[in-house]
């Protein structure tokens, strides 16, 4: 498929979701409209596998009589090797095409068809096919949130309903070319859902998705010279899209590991690993509030990459001061701004040999009190930050605070030295948000790769440099942007003032003729 392929059936799927969302907002039929796109995957996918099976017998699973003696014991065998590949299985009866079919109406007509209970069946049944097995937890409530007895999809059930099998039918007719193992025209596709949604959802959307742009600088630093990861992880991983976007970065990510709080994201989350093909043995994501109840306690891991809620709340119990975390410090993070409490949680997850990319807000650059302390161990006793980079303002969904990226190692190879990048002037101006084009991005990772003073853009400061500034971060100390103003000449300014003026008085002289003529008063 090619790019413009693509693209038309991106618009595509967004137009489905915008003609068939009715009054529901984007961020509430988002979990239909996705959820229902997962469903289809999952069919296509277990339907393609069943075939690979079948194919020395000349069968095709979908066209199975799974009421028959032959049909149970071929869909049982399947079941099986399904179960093991690709951690769930579904009856031929189960399919998304089947149940499309079977609730779609004539062009003009409602459907008389209710599908709701056996859809509703089904998406349990895929969830209690994975019980007892290694895939429960990757599977257990995925589709809580398709909530098919909602009031959002209709008043009566036949309304419910009725758009239901609309939606279905619609995705039927869609193909996600999964024969092609070369093309993730699925996981695109998702992702571009995933952002358009995002774009609409305002605050919300910060729960659950971080622009591409930024996502793509946090994956290219983490990746640098490496071709293959051991893991990654994301200790507020949203909808997983940063974790994916790392694994674009090299040839092949070991494992991928990500904590969210939120149930709904979380799910998502889930969904989105598998709808990029990544195997449900591959992946380990949590739910859970991950500074109070971290969930991976005891590993390390190569690349970390985070977008943290920003200046979050959290309970700073001075319980946290013997959690190894924390307690090297001697001091929390503060109650209201969590952003180190994440710095120091994620550092205790990096491997020896591995880099982390976190987003942040510009404050905890300068704050002082216990981040000032913070900030001072990190770089004075541990010297684990190896760079600072500015980004630009209004990249975010749902704020337009600057933010900044920073970057940490174990194991620095420029030990003596902090780089620091100034991006933050660096942006094409959309309507609503600005946005980083791909050679704002490639200038940011190539700084950063040759480690370089640019005049007005980074600046790499010795460690002696940052003592005297007494551990002070804020860019503009490092990276001098100021532009000076072309000189003014105030004899040719003082002579337009007196040209101006005497044009003025010829002006006044005319006005005040018209006016003697009319036999009305000058208004001067």
């Amino acid at each position: 498929m090619s790019e413009e392929e693509k693209k038309l059936l991106e618009q595509q799927l967004w137009n489905i979701a915008n003609a068939l969302r009715g009054k529901m907002d984007a961020d509430e039929f988002r979990d239909y409209i996705l959820g229902f796109i997962f469903y289809k995957y999952l069919s296509e996918k277990l339907c393609l596998y069943a075939d690979s099976l079948l194919a020395e017998d000349g069968l095709s699973y979908a066209d199975i009589d799974e009421n028959s003696a032959d049909g149970k014991e071929i869909v049982t065998a399947v079941s099986e090797e399904a179960i093991e590949k690709l951690g769930y299985s579904l009856k031929p009866s189960e399919l998304f095409s089947a149940i499309a079919k079977k609730g779609a109406s004539k062009e003009g007509e409602a459907s008389d068809n209710f599908i709701l209970a056996d859809l509703q069946n089904i998406l349990n049944n895929i969830e209690q096919s994975t019980m007892g097995t290694e895939s429960e937890d990757d599977f257990n409530k995925l589709f809580e949130d398709l909530d098919l007895n909602s009031t959002k999809l209709g008043k009566t059930e036949k309304q419910k309903n009725e758009l239901v099998a609309k939606i279905l039918s619609h995705l039927d007719k869609v193909d996600f070319e999964l024969e092609n193992a070369n093309a993730d025209v699925l996981g695109d596709s998702y992702e571009y859902l995933i952002a358009q949604f995002a774009s609409g959802a305002g605050k919300k959307a910060g729960e659950f998705y971080t622009p591409q742009t930024v996502s793509t600088i946090l994956a290219k630093i983490v990746t640098d010279d490496k071709s293959y990861l051991k893991s990654v992880y994301d200790p507020t991983c949203g909808s997983g899209s940063l974790l994916l976007r790392v694994a674009k970065e090299v040839n092949e990510v070991g494992h991928f590991y990500g904590q969210e709080l939120n149930r709904t994201t979380y799910n998502l989350a889930r969904m989105n690993m598998i709808l990029h093909d990544v195997n449900y043995k591959q992946f380990d994501i949590k739910q859970d509030d991950t500074l109070e109840h971290p969930q991976h306690l005891g590993m390390q891991f190569e690349a970390i990459v985070a977008n943290p809620p920003f200046s979050a709340h959290w309970s700073a119990n001075q319980l946290f001061l013997s959690d190894d975390r924390f307690s090297q410090y001697g001091k929390l993070a503060p109650q209201t701004k969590a952003d180190f409490a994440f710095v120091q949680h994620m550092i205790h997850h990096l491997a020896d040999n591995g880099t982390m990319a976190v987003v942040l807000p510009h404050g905890v650059l300068f704050r002082g009190a216990a981040e000032g302390h913070i900030r001072q161990y990190l770089i004075e006793d541990r010297n684990y930050l190896d760079a600072v980079i500015g980004l630009p303002a209004n990249i975010f969904y749902g704020t337009s605070i600057p933010t900044c990226i920073l970057v940490f190692k174990k194991c620095r190879t420029n030990p003596d030295d902090i780089l620091f990048i100034d991006a933050s002037n660096d942006f094409e101006k959309n309507k609503n948000q600005n946005v980083l084009k791909p050679e704002h991005i490639e200038k940011i990772v190539q700084t950063y790769h040759n480690r370089q003073t640019i005049e007005k853009y980074s600046y790499v400061a010795p460690l002696s440099e940052i003592k005297e500034n007494d551990y002070n971060l804020n860019i503009p100390r490092y990276v001098d942007t100021f532009e000076e103003e072309e000189p003014i000449d105030l004899a040719a300014v003082t002579a337009q003032i007196k040209t101006i003026d005497k044009d003025m008085k010829q002006t006044d002289a005319v006005i005040a003729d018209y006016c003697k003529q009319l036999g009305i008063e000058a208004p001067f």
